[in-house]
């Protein structure tokens, strides 16, 4: 039977419906099959349909009846006003990057690979052998399966300099997603009410993060080429910060790759101030003309916490991330994560190590190298050619956006307003400073879908700019 055939049969139950009393029961599958000729497919299409609409409600072995009416009432709530007290939430809706749009749009707001960046097959195979062993129905370990955790320590340790000590798999906390990880880090190691020093910009789920733990946030410049350590030892000396977090390789949003010697010097200042460094290390995976080089493989003193995160890379199915910590601060970790998760779902963990280890990972990850490289670059000469009023002040070595400038006499809201009426999705650059603005940013994610559109999406922002 055709889609025609079930929607008659809904039309004309839905009149039957109307007229019938709260409770009635409907005709048997088997009468209705009979009454319109239909399959018994075409049937349950349509009893589904009337059941997505609320008329109908089925009872398993028993029928299908009219749904009883509800009287709708208004319910008041403002008894929790005073309850919860004063929020920290300044804006309740969610940031762009995690806006969806419509398949119409040309979206360049996300923080997440197109799915044609993603290792699809790996994946699919990873979750079959997966539900086929026994971590289906198993628990692992809090900290996290002990091959993962191996894996993990395993890269960071294929990068440390000699002389300086390996982490171990012990040092490694398995955790549901990058995102969770800065809540722990921050709850753990720095704590509601005491300072938190972090990049401006810098990354809007870190800020969130800070939020919600109700750690005070407190802002140094950073560029191109990472903070200036003077501004990072002035803060830490003035507000008695014991933390910092930080996004030394491929930042978001800036793209941001800080240098060796920026690096040890930031780690000096660290040290000299017995702080912690929590380093996000999100786009390991995604470098285009330089590679990771994290600064906890050049730290064995536990002053670094490093939070490697899969999801982007493998799949945003796949939450799991790695959090690395030695001495007492892994305690605190560990704990948190207890209290918090428990442990992180054993398949997802399984699924993860399997794409990892795969012989193909690697050469998945040239190919995803080199389709980053081209997209930039077409972004970038699309923006050019149409779009000469927005600068792009460095070129990123890695990542997936671009950190775009717009004219200072421009709105930046009303920019984006203009841009989304006319199909085109970008990041509002504002969401990403934990204090004022420094100027009108907009960020232009070059690893979203369909890039053939980028030349239009150029030409749109253009006419916004006006």
């Amino acid at each position: 039977m055709s889609n025609d055939s079930t929607s008659r049969i809904v039309a004309e139950l839905r009149g039957w419906i109307d007229s019938a009393a709260p409770g009635a029961r409907l005709p048997s599958s088997r009468s209705l099959r009979d009454v319109y000729r239909a399959s018994p497919v075409t049937v349950q299409k349509a009893l589904h349909t009337l059941a997505a609409q609320g008329l109908v409600e089925s009872r398993p072995g028993v029928g299908t009846f009219v749904r009883a009416a509800r009287t709708a009432h208004t319910v008041d709530f403002g008894w929790q006003t005073a309850t919860l007290g004063a929020s920290g939430y300044r804006d309740a809706r969610p940031p762009m990057s995690l806006r969806s749009a419509a398949h119409s749009m040309i979206a360049m707001h996300s923080g997440y690979p197109d799915r044609e960046l993603l290792p699809e097959r790996l994946v699919r195979a990873a979750f079959g052998r997966a539900m086929r062993a026994e971590t289906l129905m198993g628990r692992p370990p809090t900290g996290g399966s002990p091959d993962l955790q191996s894996w993990f320590a395993a890269e960071l340790a294929s990068v440390t300099p000699a002389g300086v000590a390996p982490v171990t798999p012990n040092d490694v906390v398995v955790i549901p997603g990058s995102q969770g990880g800065l809540v722990t880090a921050f709850r753990a190691l720095v704590g509601a009410g005491r300072p938190l020093v972090v990049e401006s910009p810098t990354y809007w789920g870190a800020l969130l993060a800070a939020a919600l733990v109700g750690v005070e946030v407190v802002p140094i410049p950073s560029g191109p080429a990472g903070p200036d350590p003077v501004d990072l030892a002035a803060a830490l000396a003035r507000t008695g910060a014991r933390a910092c977090y930080v996004q030394p390789t491929f930042a978001s949003p800036t793209g941001a790759l800080w240098s060796r010697e920026r690096g040890d010097a930031v780690l000096d200042v660290v040290r000299a101030h017995g702080a912690f460094l929590i380093e996000d290390d999100w786009a390991h995976d995604f470098g285009i003309d330089a590679d990771s080089q994290p600064l906890a493989a050049r730290d064995d003193a536990g002053h670094v916490v490093y939070l490697r995160s899969l999801t982007k890379s493998v799949a945003p199915a796949v939450r799991v991330a790695g959090l690395v910590a030695r001495g007492p601060a892994l305690g605190r970790i560990l704990a948190d994560t207890e209290a918090e998760s428990m442990y992180v779902s054993g398949i997802l963990q399984a699924v993860a190590l399997d794409v990892v280890t795969a012989p193909a990972w690697q050469t998945h990850l040239r190919r995803v190298r080199a389709e980053l490289r081209e997209r930039r670059d077409l972004l970038l000469t699309n923006l050019r050619e149409h779009a000469p009023a927005v600068q792009i002040e460095a070129v990123p070595r890695g990542g997936l956006n671009l950190w775009a400038r717009l004219p200072d006499t421009v709105v930046l809201g009303d920019v984006v307003s203009r841009c989304l009426g006319a199909g085109l999705v970008v990041g509002d650059g504002d969401e990403w400073f934990p204090a004022e603005p420094t100027g009108r940013f907009l960020r232009l994610n070059y690893a979203g879908p369909n890039p053939a559109a980028f030349g239009e999406g150029a030409r749109i922002l253009a006419r916004a700019i006006g």
